[in-house]
């Protein structure tokens, strides 16, 4: 990751589209670079745009997306839609020339997300995907550890992605519902992001999986009344309409690797007390390495002949590339917001580079990582319909 302090020529202006749970996340980071001014945000309609504008404290808003498009001072634009309009948004965003940074999944569809590549590449406009999680210090970590051979010889990758917001049968979001949250809930939602952390932290592709999914709350009832994404139960509420569930709550995946290597992850949206608990761990043939983001802070490291070590997050400790990825010293933790402030930097500062003309190869994860995301989820509700092993068809 670089410095922006030498290459700074003026201030960013970009716009949010969509200001619901990860909207003034995406808002909060950037506005801690110190650079970039978010000058308008635009929702569904423009009595809610003006709302979320003065709450933000954002100065224009828009009710249609497309008018905040066409705004000729927005160079960069954030699309925190639901996911049934990621495609739209993003396509549009690309054919107005805007830098786009899209939420996950790309698009509803693997056509989709590959329109969506192939589009961005002919009008060579810079864009990224949030795959947040790469960007904490320890996993930054991990990665060196791996790709400087400190675990030997890949054998193992395994963990899980557990949260219990969808537990009760009063609990309902949009997620749940295919036509605007996608075919795939658990996987696409939450296990597309252990998927891009596992190959990133060990540099492999997935290539092949077997996949069981299941609907553990066949009916839900869905309440009339708005709840928040993430609000907690919902049960106090007594006006809802029952609906029937196809979306899946939780599902177990085996995973081959690139090399031969193997794996299993979890996920599940009804796990009772796991909050966001994104679990990896990696086993070679010298050592192992696991990390939790409920606890990002610390990297468990398994020896066979030796004492196991916690490694805790201090930028004095760490590998010469996980450095940069830590702000403040040891004893001061960082999470989420934090990590997702890291990406929007490195996002930033490839904006930079291309806007003066200097051609360097993005680091961060770009439409082609949603891209492959959307094929192994493709891959993995073909084998649980299947119920055999699949490959993953890349590019």
């Amino acid at each position: 990751m670089g410095s922006l302090e030498n290459h700074m020529t003026k201030r960013i202006k970009t716009g949010l589209i969509g200001a619901g749970f990860i909207g003034p996340a995406h808002l909060e980071a950037v506005r801690r670079l110190g650079f970039v001014d978010v000058i308008a945000i635009s929702e569904l309609n423009q009595d809610l745009a003006d709302s979320k504008a003065r709450q933000l404290n954002i100065p224009k808003a828009y009710g249609d997306y497309r008018d905040l498009l066409a705004d000729k001072e927005i160079e960069v634009v954030h699309n925190c839609t639901p996911n049934y309009m990621h495609y739209a948004v993003s396509k549009s965003a690309i054919e107005a020339g805007k830098t786009i940074i899209s939420e996950k999944p790309l698009a509803m569809t693997s056509k989709e997300s590959a329109e969506l590549v192939e589009l961005a590449r002919k009008e060579g406009v810079l864009n990224a995907i949030n795959f947040v999680y790469r960007y904490y210090p320890l996993v930054q970590q991990m990665r060196g550890m791996i790709s400087q051979g400190q675990l030997g010889k890949i054998y193992l990758a395994h963990g899980c992605y557990l949260q219990d917001w969808l537990l009760f049968d009063t609990d309902y979001n949009w997620r749940i519902e295919p036509d605007i949250g996608g075919k795939s809930r658990a996987v696409a939602d939450i296990g597309s992001h252990w998927c891009d952390l596992i190959q990133f932290v060990t540099g492999l592709k997935i290539t092949e999986v077997m996949a069981d999914l299941k609907v553990a709350i066949p009916t839900r009832k869905k309440s009339r009344v708005t709840v928040d994404t993430f609000a907690g139960n919902r049960s106090e509420h007594d006006d809802y309409e029952l609906k029937t569930i196809v979306t899946e709550d939780y599902g177990s995946i085996l995973l081959t690797f690139e090399n031969g290597a193997k794996g299993t992850f979890l996920v599940s949206q009804i796990s009772a007390g796991r909050k966001n608990m994104l679990l990896i761990e990696v086993d070679g043939s010298k050592s192992a390495v696991a990390w939790n983001q409920e606890e990002p802070n610390e990297l468990w490291i398994g020896k066979r002949d030796g004492p196991n070590n916690l490694l805790l997050k201090d930028p004095s400790s760490l590998i010469s590339g996980a450095k940069g990825f830590a702000d403040y010293p040891g004893g001061h933790p960082e999470g989420y917001a934090d990590a997702l402030k890291m990406l929007m930097k490195d996002v930033y500062m490839g904006i930079i580079n291309k806007s003066e003309g200097r051609h360097v190869p993005a680091d961060f994860p770009t439409f082609e990582d949603g891209h492959r995301e959307m094929l192994i989820v493709d891959s993995i509700v073909r084998s649980h319909e299947t119920r055999r092993w699949i490959g993953v068809e890349y590019p």
